[in-house]
């Protein structure tokens, strides 16, 4: 896969995540839990209905977060997964 075919695929995972519940890892442990309204192209990312997980167990709810780029480790889907 070429570094285009690469960056295209990552976009289009991005994109279709939108309006689904995502976990977003951040690199100092803490995870957020919750339904991801947008993103922009430099990653940064805005929840709703968002949760504050660490160390796998719930800190609280935080409604809407905006979730800066450069604190991102990974995204993944979590709409076939219960919260």
């Amino acid at each position: 896969m070429t570094d285009i075919q690469q960056l295209m695929s990552c976009e289009k995972f991005l994109n279709d995540l939108i309006g689904k519940f995502v976990s977003i890892k951040l690199k100092w442990g803490m995870e957020y839990k919750g339904m991801l309204v947008s993103r922009d192209a430099y990653m940064n990312f805005l929840l709703t209905n968002a949760e504050e997980w660490t160390n796998g167990v719930m800190a609280g709810k935080v409604g809407d977060v905006l979730i800066r780029c450069n604190n991102v480790l990974y995204v993944r889907d979590l709409s076939d997964e219960k919260l």
